[in-house]
C-alpha cells in the first residue's frame, strides 16, 4: 500500500451554510436558538464504511506479555511497542508499518494510551448519565444511543506526547518515551454529542453552562479529588461549551471504528472523539456527561496535558500552582510531523540512483497542512515535498478556507537524487499550516514533555557497502538508539537544550 493515493474524508455538498448552521433547527425553549444542522449540509461516510471493516479486525490471540495482568482477556496486535511495560497498556506502532497501510490505519495498530487495567463494560447495561446543570437530566443506554442520528468521518487521534523522546533525550520529563507513532487515523461513527445536550435541554452556553465535563467510569485509577467531577477514581476532563454545540466541531460519541464496534482498548462501549483536539480530552469507557458553570475538578484534567514554561520543574509546578493556571491547559494540536522512510538503521544500496523519503504531517483545530518540506543542508535551503494522500475537508461547501475543517494526517513524499543523499549529514523535515503555524527548527523543553514538534531529522553515516545507513533521533519505548540518544550519553545522560541549560544542536559529523 505504500505511495497509494487514499481520498477518504467528506465532501460537504450543501448549498451556503451562512446564518444557516445556529438555529437551523428553529426555536427551543424561552426562543434559544436550536443547534441542529440539515442532513445534507455535509458528507457522511456511512456508505463507504465497509470497505474498512478489514481494518477493525480483532487480533486473533491475547499476547503472552498480557497473561498476568488483569487485561488478560484482550486480545492485542504483538508488534505494538509498550512504552510502560507490560501494563497498563500504552503503546504506538512501528511507525513504517503503521505508514503503509495508507490514509486510514488498523485498529489494532492505533494508538492506546491506558492509565490503569481496561474496565469490563457491557453494552446491554452500560449507561451514560447526562446531569449538572440541565433542565431535563437523563440516563441513556447503547441501543438508544445507536438508535439516534448518527455522523462518520475520519479522524485522526494522537497522544499530546507523540514524539516526547526526544524531549527525554535533552532533560527527562514526567512523560514516558513516546515516539513518533503515537498516532492514529481511523474511521469513526458516532452520535453528535450536541443532539444530546438539546435532549438535556442545553442550547447555547451561559451562566451555570459554559463547560461540559467528561467522566469514565468511578473506581478506574488510584488517584482523585474529593468531590471531584466523574467521582472517585474516575478519569474525567472538560471542554468549552460553544465547543460542544458547534456543529462544525465535530464533536461525537463514538461507539464504532472502522465500521465495527469498538474494541477494549478504544473505549468500548463508548467514547468521545473531539476532532483537531490531544487524545487526552476524548474520555474512553464514557459514563458521565456534566454541565457546569467552571472546568473539571476531576484530579487528570489538572494533573495531566499541559505545557507549563520552561524554567518550571515537576517540584515548582506542584508548590506553586502552575498545574491550576488554566492558561497552560492544551486542547488543540500543534502542528507535527516525521520522517517514516527511511526508517531508522535502513540501508540505501551505493548502486541506488534515485529514493524517496516519506512521511506525515497535521495540525490541530482543524487547520489545513499547506506545506511539507525537505532540506539536505541542515535548513540552509528547502524543497517542497508533495502531498500525496489527504482528506477532502468537512464543512467545506459554502464557507471559507478557514472555515473548512481537516481532521486528518496527511502523507507526503519527495523523490531525490540519491548522490544529494549521499552527499548530505542530515534530512531534515519541516511542515506549516494554513495559519503560518511551523515547526520550529529547535525543542523547546517543558515538564511533561508535550507537543513537542522541532524539526525532524534523520542523519545520515557512511556505511562499509558503499551505501549510506539512516538513523533516526530515538527509538520508541526503552530501547535505546538513534542520535539524540547516544549524544544524551556522551553528555552525561541530557543534553540539556532549550530549557535553560548548556549547549546547542550540535552538526552531525559523517561517520567514516
Amino acid at each position: 500500500m505504500v505511495g497509494q493515493v487514499v481520498v477518504a474524508a467528506g465532501a460537504a455538498v450543501a448549498g451556503a451554510l451562512a446564518g444557516k448552521i445556529f438555529g437551523a433547527g428553529g426555536k427551543g425553549a424561552k426562543g434559544d436558538p436550536v443547534f441542529s444542522v440539515a442532513a445534507a449540509a455535509n458528507y457522511d461516510h456511512e456508505s463507504e464504511i465497509e470497505k474498512y471493516a478489514h481494518l477493525a479486525q480483532i487480533y486473533p490471540e491475547v499476547d503472552a506479555v498480557d497473561v498476568k495482568t488483569p487485561d488478560n482477556w484482550i486480545k492485542r496486535h504483538p508488534h505494538m511497542i509498550r512504552l510502560t511495560g507490560k501494563h497498563p497498556f500504552n503503546v504506538e506502532a512501528p511507525l513504517p508499518e503503521m505508514f503503509d497501510y495508507g490514509f486510514i490505519g488498523p485498529v489494532n495498530l492505533h494508538i492506546v494510551r491506558n492509565h490503569g487495567a481496561v474496565p469490563k463494560i457491557q453494552w446491554e447495561t452500560h449507561k451514560i448519565s447526562f446531569g449538572g446543570n440541565v433542565p431535563k437530566p437523563f440516563d441513556i443506554g447503547m441501543d438508544e444511543l445507536v438508535a439516534m442520528p448518527t455522523e462518520t468521518f475520519p479522524v485522526l487521534v494522537t497522544c499530546a506526547g507523540n514524539r516526547r523522546k526526544e524531549q527525554n533525550m535533552i532533560k527527562k520529563s514526567i512523560g514516558f518515551n513516546w515516539g513518533p507513532c503515537g498516532i492514529g487515523n481511523t474511521m469513526w461513527k458516532g452520535v453528535p454529542l450536541r443532539l444530546l445536550l438539546n435532549r438535556a435541554g442545553i442550547f447555547k452556553s451561559g451562566p451555570g453552562a459554559r463547560f461540559v465535563c467528561l467522566a469514565g467510569p468511578e473506581g478506574e485509577l488510584p488517584k482523585s479529588y474529593d468531590g471531584q467531577d466523574g467521582g472517585p477514581g474516575s478519569y474525567g476532563t472538560s471542554i468549552d461549551m460553544e465547543t460542544a454545540l458547534d456543529p462544525t466541531s465535530d464533536v461525537i460519541l463514538a461507539f464504532e471504528q472502522n465500521g465495527k464496534r469498538l474494541q477494549p482498548d478504544h473505549g468500548y462501549p463508548c467514547r468521545v472523539i473531539i476532532p483537531g483536539y490531544i487524545g487526552g480530552r476524548m474520555i474512553k469507557f464514557l459514563c458521565k456527561v456534566l454541565v457546569t458553570d467552571a472546568e473539571s475538578k476531576n484530579f487528570y484534567h489538572f494533573n495531566d496535558n499541559r505545557v507549563l514554561p520552561v524554567g518550571v520543574d515537576a517540584e515548582m509546578a506542584t508548590a506553586e500552582g502552575w498545574w491550576f493556571k488554566e492558561e497552560y491547559i492544551i486542547n488543540n494540536l500543534n502542528i507535527n510531523g516525521a520522517i517514516a522512510y527511511p526508517q531508522h538503521d535502513e540501508v540505501l544500496p551505493a548502486n541506488e540512483s534515485t529514493y524517496t523519503i516519506k512521511g506525515y504531517a497535521y495540525s490541530g483545530g482543524g487547520r489545513k497542512v499547506i506545506r511539507t518540506e525537505v532540506s539536505f543542508d541542515q535548513g540552509q535551503s528547502w524543497t517542497l515535498a508533495n502531498i500525496n494522500v489527504r482528506e477532502k475537508p468537512r464543512w467545506a461547501a459554502g464557507s471559507s478556507g478557514d472555515k473548512a475543517k481537516h481532521w486528518c494526517w496527511c502523507h507526503w513524499e519527495y523523490t531525490v537524487d540519491a548522490a544529494l543523499i549521499k552527499g548530505a549529514n542530515e534530512i531534515c523535515f519541516r511542515a506549516f499550516d494554513q495559519s503560518q503555524n511551523q515547526m520550529p527548527e529547535r525543542p523547546t523543553w517543558n515538564v511533561m514533555g508535550m507537543l513537542n514538534n522541532p524539526w525532524y531529522r534523520v542523519r545520515v553515516h557512511s556505511h562499509p557497502t558503499g551505501g549510506v545507513k539512516f538513523e533516526h533521533p530515538t527509538i520508541a519505548g526503552p530501547t535505546p538508539g538513534g542520535w539524540m540518544h547516544k549524544m544524551a550519553e556522551e553528555a552525561g545522560g541530557e543534553l540539556l537544550w532549550g530549557w535553560g541549560g548548556q549547549g546547542n544542536p550540535a552538526a552531525p559529523q559523517r561517520a567514516h
